[in-house]
């Protein structure tokens, strides 16, 4: 019998995880005291193969329970079960985002700010993210893409990389992505927000591409882009790194810095990485160059 505890910060996506996992045929409990896990399995196991896969939310709701919940996990351990752990987590600046969209107040602050809750519970679950299987970074993903990444992990027969690498272009005068683990300024190539037929399209369209492309400075980049990260991809996997962000900027985030983010994607796929791309800024104003 398989147990997935899915646990993290508040707003990371935990209710949409919970939502994949029903789709993959996993029997879901949301917020169960970690005290009834174990009895919860003997259940489990007297159903005959009927429920055969359990996936358990649990989050700072359960206030001061975390050592239960570990001394839960050791007796499934024990007992036979598979338990994994599945942890995740997003930036500040996102968590905040999605609060303020949805209008839902933190758990940690029904009154207070919601920056300094998020501080406050990162702390409170530095220990189980320490204790967890899996680590997933929502901050650049859809919920597509989130269900995605669910189902590699989970799903029998699909094979998961051990490292996810999101490509992701934006524009510097919005402001470098906070959590980047790699930034290269694309500036320096041609740019084609002054050819008149080009400036109102952005590097998704075929005519950028060729154009931004064509330059053998930006031959030259690619190359040497590509060289550096088949170099460092093996040893962020050793070192047991599953995110790595690779931010490429340009002025605006629409035509150079796509264009390089969507060439570096092809790449990463042809070698067989597990790769998604998000382009930020690419539907902001143009207006002061790209």
């Amino acid at each position: 019998m398989r147990f997935v505890i899915i646990t993290g910060l508040s707003g990371a996506g935990k209710s949409q995880a919970i939502r994949c996992m029903e789709d993959l045929g996993f029997y879901c409990v949301d917020n169960m005291p970690p005290a009834l896990i174990p009895k919860f399995a003997e259940i489990c196991f007297q159903s005959q193969g009927k429920i055969d896969k359990v996936a358990l939310v649990f989050d700072i709701r359960g206030g001061d329970l975390f050592d239960e919940l570990f001394n839960a996990i050791d007796s499934l351990e024990k007992a036979g079960y598979t338990a994994e752990v599945l942890f995740l987590e997003a930036s500040d600046e996102v968590l905040i985002k999605r609060y303020k969209e949805s209008r839902r107040k933190h758990p940690l602050a029904p009154e207070g700010r919601i920056v300094e809750a998020i501080e406050n519970e990162r702390k409170l679950l530095q220990k189980v993210r320490n204790r967890a299987d899996r680590i997933v970074d929502t901050s650049n993903l859809l919920p597509r893409q989130l269900k995605e990444q669910i189902t590699s992990i989970f799903v029998e027969g699909k094979q998961y990389a051990s490292i996810i690498i999101t490509i992701l272009s934006f524009g510097f005068k919005y402001g470098i992505p906070l959590d980047s683990d790699l930034v290269f300024d694309v500036r320096f190539l041609p740019n084609p927000y002054y050819i008149g037929s080009l400036k109102d399209l952005t590097g998704l369209n075929n005519d950028v591409k060729e154009y931004v492309l064509k330059w053998p400075q930006t031959t030259e980049f690619l190359e040497k882009l590509q060289d550096m990260l088949a170099f460092l991809i093996p040893y962020y996997i050793e070192e047991g790194k599953s995110q790595l962000v690779i931010s490429i900027g340009c002025t605006g985030g629409k035509h150079r810095s796509v264009t390089i983010a969507e060439a570096l994607h092809h790449y990463l796929i042809e070698t067989n990485q597990r790769v998604i791309i998000n382009h930020r800024d690419i539907d902001k104003d143009d207006r002061g160059g790209k």
